[in-house]
C-alpha cells in the first residue's frame, strides 16, 4: 500500500481533473480532451449567466465558449448525455453503457409504466419514425395517473423511459430541452453494440475510480451495483477488487490522517509519485497562467468539491444552496468555490445582468486563513476577468465585495 500526504492527495485529485496547476487545454479540441480526461460532465439547466457544465469546462479550457460543448456532442457526435444523474460521456463508451441501459428495462419504475402504457410507447415510436427527432412539447400527451419527475405527460415519460433503456438518444438540445431520436440514427455504426457483462464490469470499476481520482475502497461495491444494476455480496465485490489489484489495474492508497483506504488507477502511479516529490507531471503543465497566478472559479457541481469532497480534501465547508430556502441559506443562491494554488480559499456569489452586460458580485467570503496580499488580489482579478469574459459581461460590479481594501484593489485592476 502507498501512503501519501493530504496535500499530495489534493493536488492529485485536482490534477486528474485538469484543474492543477492550471488550464492545460485550449479551444474546441481542448473541450474534447477535458471532457474525456474528466470521465463525466454533469449537466444542469440552471444558469446565472452560464450553466454549471460551462463553468466546469471554463475552469479547465482556455478560450472556452459555451457553444463548443453542443458542437462536440451533437454536431460531431463525440459525446452522449445519459442517466437520471444527467451527464455527458465519450461516445466511445457507448457499448458499455448499452449493457447498463439494457438492465434498466428491469427497473420497477420503468417496467411499471411500460407494461401499462404499451399503446403510448407505440404511438411515440410511430411519430418519431414519421416526423423525425421530437421534443416533449411536440406531443400533446395526457396527464399521467401518478406525478413523475420524468415528465408531465404520458408521452414525455414514455420517451424518458425509452431513453433510459437505450432505445432513444438525445439528438440535440434546444436551449436545454431534449430532442429525441432513435439510437441507430445517432450512434456511429461501429459503436452500436452491447459489451459483455465481464467487459462492462471491468469498465465501470475503472470509471468509478478514474472519475474521482481517489476512490474510497468501501464504496466500490455500491458503485458496481449501480452501474451493473445487480446485487453483489460483500465477498463477491472483495474478490473482484483483489483480482483487479493483482492484475495491476488498481492500486491501494492510504492518505495521512484517514482510516479508510482508497483506490487509484495503477496507470496514475507515476503522476502520484511525482506530486509526492513536489513536482508536476510534464503533461499537466498549463498553457497559460497557473492557479497561483489566476484563481479558478469552480462550478457548484464540480466533482472535486461537490457532495462533501470540499470538506474532505480542502477542509472547506461547501453546500450548493440553490434549493435551500432563502432564510436558511448561509452563503447565497449560486455560490462558487474559488481555487487558489491547490486550495479552496473563498466563495463568490454572482449573477449576470444580461441587459446591462454586468456581472454583479452579490457576495464574497474569504476563509479565515486565506491570503489577502497583492498577489492574491491580482490572481483574483485575473480570474474574475476571464470568468466575466466567458459569460459575455462587459463590466464587473464589485459593490458587495468585502473587505474594502481588496475591493479597491480589484476595482483598479478591472477597469
Amino acid at each position: 500500500m502507498i501512503e501519501i500526504s493530504n496535500q499530495t492527495a489534493r493536488r492529485f485529485v485536482l490534477g486528474r481533473q485538469g484543474l492543477y496547476p492550471g488550464r492545460r487545454w485550449r479551444g474546441r479540441q481542448g473541450v474534447v480532451s477535458a471532457m474525456t480526461a474528466g470521465e463525466a460532465l454533469q449537466l444542469d439547466p440552471l444558469s446565472i449567466g452560464a450553466r454549471s457544465q460551462d463553468i466546469i469546462l471554463h475552469s479547465r479550457v482556455l478560450d472556452y465558449k459555451p457553444e463548443y460543448l453542443y458542437e462536440a456532442a451533437y454536431d460531431r457526435r463525440q459525446f452522449f448525455d445519459y442517466g437520471g444523474w444527467l451527464a455527458m460521456y465519450p461516445m466511445q463508451e457507448l457499448p458499455y453503457w448499452r449493457y447498463h441501459m439494457e438492465q434498466r428495462e428491469r427497473d420497477s419504475y420503468v417496467s411499471y409504466f411500460v407494461k401499462g402504457h404499451k399503446d403510448v410507447m407505440e404511438f411515440v415510436r410511430a411519430e418519431l419514425h414519421r416526423r423525425g427527432p421530437l421534443r416533449n412539447r411536440d406531443f400533446e400527451g395526457k396527464r399521467p395517473e401518478l406525478q413523475s419527475y420524468r415528465g408531465r405527460t404520458d408521452t414525455s415519460i414514455a420517451m424518458y423511459d425509452m431513453w433510459l433503456c437505450g432505445e432513444l438518444m438525445i439528438h440535440h438540445r434546444e436551449g436545454f430541452d431534449r430532442v429525441y431520436d432513435f439510437r441507430e440514427n445517432i450512434t456511429p455504426r461501429e459503436l452500436d453494440r452491447v459489451a459483455s457483462a465481464e467487459e462492462a464490469e471491468e469498465f465501470f470499476a475503472r470509471k468509478a475510480v478514474a472519475w474521482l481520482g481517489l476512490k474510497r475502497e468501501s464504496r466500490m461495491r455500491s458503485e458496481l451495483q449501480e452501474y451493473m444494476r445487480r446485487d453483489y455480496s460483500p465477498a463477491e465485490a472483495t474478490s473482484l477488487l483483489e483480482k483487479w489489484k493483482e492484475a495491476g489495474k488498481l492500486t491501494q492508497v492510504q492518505v495521512e490522517g484517514r482510516r479508510e483506504t482508497y483506490l487509484i488507477l495503477s496507470e496514475d502511479l507515476p503522476a502520484l509519485e511525482l506530486l509526492a516529490q513536489g513536482k508536476v507531471p510534464k503533461e499537466w503543465r498549463p498553457k497559460d497562467t497557473t492557479t497561483l497566478e489566476e484563481v479558478t472559479l469552480l462550478s457548484p457541481l464540480d466533482v472535486v468539491s461537490a457532495r462533501g469532497r470540499a470538506k474532505l480534501l480542502f477542509d472547506f465547508e461547501y453546500k450548493w444552496e440553490v434549493y435551500t430556502p432563502v432564510h436558511l441559506r448561509r452563503w447565497g443562491y449560486y455560490v462558487l468555490p474559488i481555487l487558489y494554488g491547490d486550495d479552496l480559499v473563498a466563495r463568490l456569489d454572482s449573477r449576470l445582468d444580461r441587459e446591462s452586460g454586468t456581472l454583479n458580485i452579490l457576495g464574497f467570503w474569504l476563509e479565515e486563513d486565506a491570503p489577502q496580499d497583492a498577489d492574491f488580489a491580482d490572481a483574483l482579478a485575473r480570474g474574475l476577468k476571464r470568468f466575466a469574459d466567458m459569460m459575455g459581461a462587459r463590466r464587473v460590479d464589485l459593490g458587495a465585495l468585502k473587505p474594502v481594501k481588496l475591493r479597491r484593489h480589484l476595482t483598479a485592476l478591472l477597469k
